[in-house]
């Protein structure tokens, strides 16, 4: 590609950008972001080539556009970007929910919408920022494409092969499917991690508890160290699938109260014995 630009140059873009660069397959990266102190600190770890000033100068012929902003944030990038799209220039994302950013996109990009081909790399981590950003970070990871019916397949694999070259493995779901299985395997998670350290925060020996919190602790509440506002907008972006989530969770946690109430060992012995060995298997994926 000759070039890219990129709004929002953190862990998602910067690594991106930084993937790229390392396959040989840019030529320049031009860069967007909310502070000129992220993007100057972007230049200097050679993340982008240059700070964008002018939207309209930028995109227009650009090959490809990616969004690696929250996702409260796309309806006005697409409202941005839409009049001054090159007829050649591809749009995609980073985002942790397809089916709001599907629909900012339709309302927004309108004739041009054949142009954006949704994506979620499932490569995150707990720090964020231009600085967080590695050239390795999508190496053997998964990256969902969710085409839209108004894509062509020529486009769909001109994105699909940004990603590859980035080092993911890509595949392919519908906005409704994505969100439906990241519910369940990724934004319920979070929100539990979230749940725990808030609760403990609250106590009163609050201190006593953390300075006996080990590996366990740790391991499980890692992901609550994630960007607050991140996670406050793909919560609520992909709120009916997540609560249905939460139902089912608060089901089982009362199945094991209930146990626990019971002084029933063979069915506590019953679910964790499923869950080691659901767990023993896919860890040897």
């Amino acid at each position: 590609m000759n070039k890219i630009v990129i709004f929002g140059v953190g862990l998602i873009g910067g690594s991106f950008s930084l993937a790229l660069r390392k396959a040989n397959s840019v030529h320049e990266v031009v860069g967007f972001g909310r502070s000129a102190s992220t993007l100057e600190q972007a230049k200097q770890l050679g993340i982008i080539d240059r700070l964008g000033v002018d939207v309209a100068r930028e995109v227009c012929d650009a090959d490809l556009v990616l969004l690696a902003t929250p996702v409260a944030q796309m309806a006005e990038l697409f409202a941005r970007i839409a009049p001054h799209l090159g007829a050649h220039t591809l749009v995609t994302d980073g985002g942790s929910t397809k089916g709001d950013v599907v629909a900012a996109a339709r309302a927004n990009l309108g004739n041009k919408i054949a142009q954006f081909i949704p994506a979620h790399p499932i490569a995150g981590a707990e720090k964020s920022g231009a600085a967080a950003a590695l050239a390795n970070l999508y190496q053997g990871k998964k990256v969902v494409l969710t085409p839209l019916p108004e894509n062509s397949k020529q486009a769909v694999a001109r994105v699909r092969k940004a990603w590859e070259l980035c080092g993911a493995v890509v595949s392919e779901l519908t906005p409704q499917e994505h969100d439906e299985v990241f519910a369940a395997v990724s934004h319920l998670p979070h929100l539990l991690s979230f749940a725990l350290v808030h609760d403990l925060s609250q106590r009163d020996n609050r201190d006593q508890l953390l300075s006996f919190a080990a590996s366990g602790f740790r391991d499980f509440t890692r992901i609550a160290a994630s960007s607050p506002e991140m996670w406050r907008d793909i919560s609520l972006a992909n709120r009916d699938a997540l609560m249905r989530e939460v139902k089912q969770y608060a089901d089982e946690l009362y199945v094991i109260h209930q146990a626990l109430e019971n002084n029933d060992a063979a069915k506590l012995e019953e679910i964790f014995s499923l869950a080691r060995e659901v767990r023993s298997a896919w860890n040897q994926q």
